[in-house]
């Protein structure tokens, strides 16, 4: 299983060997708080569910989190921040790891 790590610049990368390496250069996550929309606005969050072959409540499941957030995050209602919008950018970039991760704490 791959390790990865949220940086605090917003790079995603992989930990290997106690050494990091990027993911995607160019993939951030950085917020600044005016930032309303980002990486995970309502169309992306709901593009990326619907990459990932998932309904609403599938892929609440797989993260862990109500229904109605991710209804919310799709309807542009609500805005992941903090921990979730680091998670669906893990998600964005390598799902399977993701689920497969969150799967094995069950």
């Amino acid at each position: 299983m791959r390790r990865l790590r949220l940086k605090a610049d917003g790079r995603i990368v992989e930990i290997r060997d106690g050494e990091e390496f990027p993911l995607s250069p160019s993939m951030h996550v950085a917020v600044s708080a005016s930032d309303d929309v980002g990486p995970t606005s309502a169309p992306e969050v709901k593009s990326l569910r619907r990459r990932a072959r998932l309904t609403q409540v599938e892929f609440a499941q797989r993260l862990g989190v109500p229904v109605e957030t991710i209804r919310n995050w799709e309807q542009g209602k609500r805005i992941p921040r903090g921990p979730a919008r680091a998670l669906l950018a893990v998600v964005a970039h390598a799902p399977e790891t993701v689920f497969a991760a969150l799967d094995a704490r069950e």
